[in-house]
């Protein structure tokens, strides 16, 4: 179906899956595709898949994809309408939104005030405190490890250093002794700054027995905002998701429809626009939950919402930011089966995932029904060693848990990649542990898996 308000050709600010992803969706609407591309990407798949490529500069990202004035000035001379920016980047900057509004480009996500808003977890934070959503207890901003100090022994330990302009898992120290702050609060404050040119901090408590939880949300201009279920993140290393799934797993049916409507809650009161995610941590002791960030773009596992709603997020995308009303209510969203996805890394899991890049020999992914595998991946594709590691992501979905779980260990022991050590055996590990074919997963059990994985048999690092 034709955008009522006219978007023929978008610039795509991305690489990798996200950027293959994107050109599907263009195809769908007939969207002509310009893929701003870095020296390092001129032979990627997604670079053969666009109608056009431009390059914006060298492999640093620095220089390519996190340049906003290289892209809008791609934009412009491509003429191309609009521009989408994928996730991470530029995905999330104020800069390149409003720049692109100013040049008369519409950016595909919300407005550069709602960035703004939700970009700073303090303002965040506050926002949704005055929205009656609850927030971990902590504080406002803090100037030294002396402040940190009194804020953990006002809130009792362990409390967790955060930074302000963070995400990722950067700039985010736990802290579980007090001789330990001021080493913590520098760490966290140098990381903050060489990560988002800003060392701002603050501390909350930190939840042991969490479950991490996000609600897909979409918006349009009119003001209506829906949400499209929630997914389990709970599995993370060092605050970086590796499996997510959707419904989550062993919550009550009232503290999921909690959670829900307190994201649609919170995104109504800013009139928010587009795709966006709400994060919540769920004490697990307790049965309450906490107001974590708002993600004001397309995340890395929205696939498993797609695969229960059947609703396809990117495409929403483009018509909210084409000017269209949202084409459903609520009440016309479904939920039907569950669906899991597994991040596939070019990492060593036995060295302490340290990155593997290289050339990819052999590259055989499972098939049949039921699986989609997004991926910019093919058999002779050198992975660049200037970028994310991921090479795939493998979504699985199933009538149910067991059945999505069950496909799951299969697809994964059917997935060969060659010539390159991945995060595969880890993955099958992962999938056929009791914690996680139970549901019984939490914030730490990938570092309790670690650790016991570390400790067992020793695992060769696969070429696989």
């Amino acid at each position: 179906m034709p955008l009522h308000v006219t978007i023929s050709r978008v610039l795509i600010a991305n690489r990798g899956e996200i950027a293959v992803r994107i050109i599907r969706a263009c195809q769908a609407l007939g969207i002509e595709t310009v893929l701003a591309i870095s020296e390092a990407d001129r032979d990627s798949l997604p670079a053969r898949l666009a109608d056009r490529t431009i390059c914006i500069g060298s492999a640093s990202a620095t220089d390519s994809y996190l340049n906003f004035k290289a892209v809008v000035t791609a934009a412009l001379g491509t003429g191309s309408d609009a521009v989408h920016p994928g996730y991470g980047f530029l995905a999330e900057s104020p800069e390149l939104a409003e720049t692109c509004a100013a040049e008369g480009i519409t950016f595909v996500g919300p407005t550069p005030e709602q960035i703004r808003k939700m970009g700073d977890k303090l303002e965040a934070r506050a926002l949704a405190r005055q929205c009656g959503v609850p927030t971990l207890p902590g504080s406002e901003k803090v100037h030294s490890f002396e402040e940190a100090s009194a804020v953990a022994a006002r809130i009792g330990l362990p409390v967790m250093i955060k930074a302000s302009a963070g995400g990722g898992g950067r700039g985010m120290k736990v802290v579980s002794n007090y001789k330990d702050v001021q080493h913590m609060f520098t760490s966290a404050s140098a990381e903050a700054r060489a990560a988002f040119g800003d060392d701002s901090l603050y501390v909350e408590r930190f939840i042991p027995n969490a479950r991490h939880i996000e609600i897909q949300l979409l918006g349009d201009r009119l003001g209506n905002v829906i949400h499209l279920g929630e997914r389990d993140c709970s599995l993370q290393r060092r605050h970086q998701k590796i499996v997510e799934e959707s419904p989550a797993p062993n919550i009550t049916n009232t503290l999921r429809e909690e959670i829900r409507q307190t994201a649609v809650t919170l995104a109504r009161s800013i009139g928010y626009e587009n795709a966006g995610t709400v994060e919540f941590l769920v004490d697990q002791d307790s049965a309450s939950f906490y107001f974590l960030e708002m993600n004001t773009r397309i995340q890395v596992e929205h696939p498993v919402t797609e695969m229960i709603t059947g609703i396809d997020v990117v495409q929403a995308q483009f018509r909210i930011a084409g000017g269209e009303a949202l084409p459903f209510s609520q009440s016309d969203v479904t939920f039907r089966g569950h669906a899991i996805e597994c991040r596939i890394t070019a990492e060593l899991p036995n060295d302490g995932f340290r990155p593997n890049p290289g050339r990819i020999v052999a590259w055989v992914p499972p098939e049949g029904p039921n699986i989609r595998l997004d991926t910019h991946c093919y058999a002779g594709y050198s992975v660049p060693m200037f970028y994310d590691s991921m090479l795939a992501k493998l979504i699985i979905y199933g009538s149910d848990r067991t059945e999505a779980v069950d496909r799951m260990q299969r697809a994964l022991n059917q997935f060969s990649i060659g010539g390159i050590g991945t995060t595969l055996p880890f993955l099958r590990f992962i999938m056929s542990h009791p914690s996680f074919t139970s549901g019984n997963v939490s914030t730490h059990l990938v570092e309790d898996l670690i650790h016991h994985m570390s400790t067992g048999p020793q695992q060769k690092n696969e070429q696989s």
